[in-house]
């Protein structure tokens, strides 16, 4: 009897004990919540609203907080450096097909007329100010060919843009507005791009800028990098960002920036599977790094300079050519012709050759490798990769000036 007292008494004491423990705890824990919450309160920005009738200061503290994201941030910091572009284009038409063939006969001029008209012709892109005297990168296809461009601010002013230089091979042109102090986006390192890293696009799609005088934004993550990509209309696109940051007609030129609000890209391209129109998720830009070498020639000279030549002669592989070499796959390009004493014959390059790498850029095909050369300049020194007797070389050759 005595053993069943003595066994209730512990029991009860160790029960007191472990409630009192768990009390204790508890409103330790609940004190010190209490104060965490209090001084987030008060470090937090949030605006009273004489409206709120929930009497949860915090929680609508937090979701002001939570709005306020390092993406809003950023758009808020670059948007006032993206510009619309309204481009004025001289086209010329050929309206009698006999004109290219008699249109240096008087005789025929006199009768027929030159066979051609000029026309007017407007378009809308995008455009970054890159420094704060009024340098604004853009695409060739946007405003190379421009004989007027105004460029649209995001406060409603207007200026008259002049082309310090234009590159068609690599679409990239330079503008420059009479203006000072003015907003910019800080260049990146497009060589430093995380797959996977949130992205904004900015820009002017279907010239719904003018609409606010604000740019419109859409958000993704970098897809990929080192897209090489087939030309069009004989601008060669490698080394491209692919994002998944709508881009849309009007875009093009537009900035593409990192969550900091660096500037790593120029929104170019979209991919648009059979004819389909809009966006499906498939855009793609120019790194800035490679932005940053053309517009400092551009800057420089006015011009990129692609004087040098090789002495190759080379040929796309079709499937004759891959089966007498043994090759597994088309890809690559076959030398044909070599100059005596040119760069190639220097390099040790020999006819049969196959090249699979330019400075690790892969080659598919004549258009790629075409590409990949432009990339360079006079002096340069490339490493080829070769496909020689059933063993892969590397070959240095340096680009001699033409």
């Amino acid at each position: 009897m005595n053993n069943i007292k003595t066994i209730i008494i512990s029991s009860s004491f160790t029960l007191l004990i472990v409630s009192i423990f768990f009390t204790v705890f508890y409103f330790v824990i609940f004190a010190e919540n209490n104060k965490i919450n209090a001084a987030q309160v008060q470090n937090s920005n949030y605006v009273y609203n004489p409206n709120d009738t929930s009497g949860n200061t915090y929680n609508n503290s937090l979701i002001y907080e939570s709005r306020h994201t390092i993406v809003t941030k950023t758009v808020q910091t670059v948007s006032p450096a993206v510009v619309g572009i309204n481009v004025t284009e001289i086209r010329q038409y050929v309206v009698d097909p006999w004109a290219r063939f008699f249109s240096n006969d008087p005789f025929y001029r006199h009768f027929f007329g030159d066979g051609v008209y000029n026309k007017q012709v407007k378009s809308l892109g995008s455009g970054a100010i890159i420094s704060s005297d009024g340098y604004i990168i853009t695409n060739d296809h946007v405003a190379g060919s421009g004989v007027k461009i105004i460029v649209t601010m995001t406060d409603g002013n207007e200026y008259d843009a002049k082309i310090i230089g234009s590159d068609p091979v690599s679409d990239i042109t330079l503008l420059k507005i009479d203006a000072e102090n003015l907003p910019f986006i800080p260049m990146g390192n497009s060589d430093d791009i995380l797959i996977g890293e949130w992205v904004i696009a900015l820009g002017n799609p279907f010239g719904l800028f003018e609409k606010s005088d604000k740019p419109t934004v859409t958000v993704g993550v970098v897809s990929a990098t080192g897209m090489n990509l087939d030309p069009v209309e004989n601008r060669f696109y490698l080394n491209m960002i692919q994002t998944d940051a709508a881009i849309n007609g009007g875009n093009s030129g537009g900035p593409l920036v990192n969550s900091v609000g660096e500037l790593i890209g120029m929104n170019t391209l979209i991919y648009s599977p059979n004819g389909a129109q809009g966006n499906v998720g498939v855009g793609f830009a120019i790194p800035i790094n490679k932005v940053k070498r053309i517009m400092n020639e551009l800057k420089e000279k006015g011009e990129v300079n692609r004087k040098f030549k090789t002495g190759l002669r080379i040929q796309s592989i079709d499937e004759s050519i891959a089966k007498y070499y043994n090759l597994k796959s088309t890809r690559g390009v076959i030398i044909t012709h070599i100059l005596k004493n040119s760069a190639a014959d220097k390099a040790g390059l020999l006819v049969g050759d196959i090249i699979t790498e330019v400075n690790n850029y892969r080659i598919n095909n004549e258009t790629t490798m075409i590409g990949a050369i432009n990339e360079f300049r006079a002096g340069d020194k490339l490493q080829i990769k070769i496909y020689r007797e059933d063993k892969y070389l590397i070959k240095t050759m340096k680009l001699e000036e033409q």
